[in-house]
């Protein structure tokens, strides 16, 4: 197979007919492990005025420690951290969740972003950062996972299963280990049904952003699942490149 607003009276009417508002939803959790005090709290602040629920480590072992003791909505982790570097952190991090981080790497340093992106990171920004834009891509990443995990209804080709609502992932009924990332990258392709999507439409769906100019990032999502792909026993599905064009899925069969 080849790749191919109510108003108010509104309102007062549902609450006299015994409807109720839903319950806000809790703040999102996140965890800011970075090395620079000033910088931490003042992302931190500003985080929190945007709605967050945040807590700081200065460390890298601390953060792993922080990092593996609860479950938060995602990470943010700046790559140079003392005691243990932001990279060796996040390998700790991989092994045992997979919360979508956002790497905060040296301004231009395409080598930090490409091993944070190969060891699982879902998306970098150079620091200094804007907080601004931070906020969004936490609340993109966010949307993503919400959206992803409203859909019931299991998708399959070929001996893989991805079921949204439980993001999970299967391939020949084995566990397959994909970060937040890559499990959207996936689950994309596995809807387009065989259509080649571009490297902007993944960029934009998967990582909710605009593809920049000599961004790899997607490249190297596409590689990791790759190498999970082929790690199984019997796998009959293959990440297709269509070059100068995208990516798609095929059967090997």
């Amino acid at each position: 197979m080849f790749c191919k607003d109510k108003d108010l009276s509104g309102a007062a009417r549902a609450r006299r007919q015994g409807h109720h508002s839903p319950a806000p939803q809790r703040p999102a959790s996140l965890l800011l492990v970075d090395a620079d005090a000033e910088f931490s709290q003042m992302l931190s602040l500003y985080l929190r005025g945007q709605g967050f629920q945040v807590a700081t480590e200065a460390d890298g072992a601390d953060g792993i420690g922080a990092a593996l003791a609860r479950d938060y909505d995602a990470i943010i982790l700046g790559a140079a951290l003392p005691s243990v570097d932001g990279i060796a952190v996040l390998r700790q991090i991989r092994r045992y969740r997979d919360v979508p981080v956002i790497m905060l790497t040296a301004e231009g340093s395409r080598a930090e972003r490409i091993a944070g992106l190969e060891l699982g990171a879902d998306d970098y920004l150079d620091k200094p950062c804007d907080p601004r834009e931070l906020a969004a891509r936490l609340r993109a990443v966010l949307r993503r996972q919400t959206r992803a995990g409203g859909m019931a209804s299991a998708l399959a080709m070929g001996g893989l299963v991805l079921y949204p609502q439980f993001r999970k992932a299967y391939q020949n009924e084995e566990a397959l280990p994909l970060t937040a990332t890559e499990f959207n990258v996936l689950q994309l392709l596995l809807q387009a049904g065989g259509t080649v999507l571009s490297k902007d439409e993944l960029t934009r769906h998967a990582l909710g952003r605009r593809r920049e100019s000599y961004d790899r990032s997607v490249d190297v999502h596409i590689s990791k699942i790759r190498q999970k792909l082929h790690a199984g026993s019997g796998h009959a599905v293959e990440i297709e490149t269509v070059r100068g064009v995208g990516y798609c899925l095929r059967t090997t069969s």
